[in-house]
């Protein structure tokens, strides 16, 4: 069984997230490969888009969520993710266990207590069919129903037991709304699939394993937000490939995935809040130290824009207006701050196209 460096993990997941040079792909093929895009923050997938194409422009994600064949809604990890519609029909109903979970929170159990929870569902559905309602309207339409009843957190309980998408103004590039004025609706009417019935375990694997692996069980779980994956995993052993990491962890990858070559020169990158690259491990060291992790987030790092240099994280940036600022972690070489610079202007001229006033300015560590 091969054991694989840092380095050799980095180069393969930089050349699998279209992080190691611009692929020419389209968006919808970038998304699906990526199974999903963080979304919380509304430009964060422009940006990771903009960081792995080599031609790509704002309206050509907006058009994709017009025309639902990218939605954005509640799914990995039960945050906010964008995915290919037709993704969408299989992976919220894999993952619906673990956004199901959040119904066990005080914040929901107070205020649903005594209710048929499937009863609810069903009421929901039928307010929403046809429609696409803000959360405030939908939940004023639910309290109607259930007089005495908070009306958004039984909206928002709809959205946890329901497949529910939200209205493509809730993704476009420069917005970010209160939750209440996100709009949602029925993902089947906005994809125009059905939902799968059922999980399907073995394609999320697979599909993790190609944009991420090799990976640890571990890893899958902590990116998909599932747990007791071992034995799905286990059971498609003898058509993976296994290898150990340096500490000794097992990882599993696609029988003819091609491995990174770990002396391979890689450009500086700028990667959005909650960017996949930087989320999609457990154990994260191939991209960003231990160290930075627990400086830039107690809790789930990637919550800032970060930027990588030689492949793992050197520090974050922030923009304002037309300027972007840049913190390394520690004092960069001159050519990787002149790198730095560089890719910084350009995503100023994918950020402030028309502001003449654009600027990069590096800021002490």
């Amino acid at each position: 069984m091969s054991t694989l460096s840092v380095r050799t993990l980095n180069r393969t997941l930089l050349a699998r997230q279209f992080l190691a040079e611009r692929v020419q792909l389209d968006p919808l093929e970038t998304v699906r490969h990526l199974v999903a895009m963080q979304g919380q923050h509304p430009n964060s997938p422009y940006v990771g888009l903009w960081a792995r194409l080599e031609a790509f422009g704002h309206d050509d994600l907006a058009v994709l969520l017009r025309e639902g064949k990218v939605v954005r809604s509640v799914s990995l990890r039960r945050t906010v993710h964008l995915s290919a519609g037709c993704d969408y029909a299989w992976l919220r109903p894999t993952v619906q266990p673990v956004v199901q979970n959040a119904l066990k929170s005080a914040y929901y159990a107070d205020e649903i207590e005594g209710l048929d929870v499937d009863e609810l569902s069903r009421t929901g559905r039928e307010l929403l069919a046809g429609k696409t309602l803000t959360r405030k309207a939908f939940g004023g339409m639910l309290a109607e129903r259930y007089p005495g009843r908070h009306g958004s957190r039984l909206a928002d309980t709809v959205e946890i037991t329901e497949a529910l998408t939200h209205a493509p103004r809730n993704g476009a590039w420069g917005g970010w709304r209160h939750p209440s004025n996100v709009a949602v609706a029925l993902a089947e009417e906005q994809i125009g699939l059905q939902m799968s019935g059922t999980p399907d375990l073995e394609t999320l694997i697979r599909r993790y394993l190609a944009a991420f692996g090799p990976a640890s069980v571990m890893d899958v779980q902590a990116w998909s937000g599932l747990t007791r994956l071992r034995e799905p995993v286990d059971a498609m052993r003898a058509d993976l490939r296994v290898y150990r990491s340096e500490e000794g962890a097992e990882l599993f990858d696609l029988p003819d995935a091609p491995l990174g070559d770990a002396d391979r020169p890689v450009p500086v990158r700028f990667l959005p809040s909650f960017d996949n690259a930087i989320l999609g491990h457990r154990d994260r060291t191939r991209i960003i130290s231990d160290a930075d992790r627990k400086r830039y987030s107690v809790g789930a790092s990637g919550g800032v824009p970060m930027f990588l240099v030689d492949g793992f994280v050197a520090g974050t940036w922030s923009v304002q207006g037309a300027t972007v600022t840049v913190t390394p972690t520690r004092p960069l070489r001159e050519a990787d701050a002149a790198a730095v610079l560089d890719e910084g202007a350009r995503l100023l001229e994918f950020i402030a196209p028309d502001d003449p006033d654009r600027q990069v300015l590096l800021a002490e560590g």
